[in-house]
């Protein structure tokens, strides 16, 4: 496995964050609105990659992994995308009842929708059939529409083992464990897995020896104690990264 480049962008929606989420040594990058989010992502990635490390994301919303993405692709590689959430993310413009961006992102990565959010960022569409979508299950009914017509594939978290061939690219939503396992979610999807069995398929993933990036989402909630609780909690899903099981 190659050596981890940890990246930090702790913001959300463009907005900055008041808090890093996590405490180990990164770098924070900076930046002020959503397409220089994805732009300065995206130059931090593939200059990642091109040094021969792995880039792993930390971020504040779902719209980050769209700046890795196009980074991988700029460094020459095209990845599968494992996509663990407790929502799709895959309205668009025209069906999002909120407008809410990052509840857009999966559907932007496979080329759905407008891609004006993404301004000049050039990246490419992943094809669907590269890309699977695990624990998701708080959905509005246009996404469930659009998935079912769609070739990507949908599993529970648990039954993660099967992934196309090629290097990844894996996005944890911390949303996507069951809230009575990770409190401080600012959008909580209930009836989701536990943590352990979360972080068991984080490990399978990096067990494969095919993983090109990671990112860890964690949108919190504003109250501190439980923001505290949470990160704590997540960091589990870090070291399932570095702690593979067999696979």
């Amino acid at each position: 496995m190659a050596e981890f480049e940890v990246l930090s962008s702790p913001v959300h929606v463009g907005e900055p964050l008041p808090r890093d989420l996590t405490a180990e040594p990164h770098r924070r990058l900076r930046a002020a609105g959503v397409e220089e989010e994805c732009r300065v992502v995206a130059e931090a990635v593939a200059a990642a990659v091109a040094g021969g490390r792995e880039p792993l994301l930390w971020s504040g919303d779902c719209v980050a992994p769209l700046g890795v993405v196009a980074g991988l692709q700029r460094a020459g590689v095209d990845p599968v995308v494992v996509w663990l959430d407790g929502h799709a993310d895959f309205n668009t413009a025209a069906t999002s009842p909120s407008g809410y961006l990052p509840g857009m992102t999966l559907a932007l990565l496979v080329g759905r929708g407008d891609p004006a959010p993404l301004g000049g960022l050039g990246l490419r569409p992943v094809p669907e059939d590269r890309v699977v979508l695990g624990g998701a299950r708080d959905l509005d009914p246009p996404e469930e529409a659009a998935l079912a017509t769609s070739r990507i594939t949908r599993v529970a978290v648990e039954d993660l083992r099967e992934l196309p061939d090629g290097p990844v690219f894996l996005h944890v939503d911390a949303d996507v464990v069951d809230p009575g396992d990770l409190p401080g979610m600012r959008f909580p999807a209930a009836g989701g897995p536990s943590l352990a069995a979360v972080a068991d398929a984080v490990g399978r993933v990096a067990a494969t020896g095919r993983l090109a990036a990671a990112c860890i989402g964690v949108t919190l909630r504003g109250d501190q104690v439980q923001a505290d609780a949470a990160l704590a909690a997540v960091a589990t899903l870090r070291a399932a990264l570095t702690t593979s099981p067999a696979a």
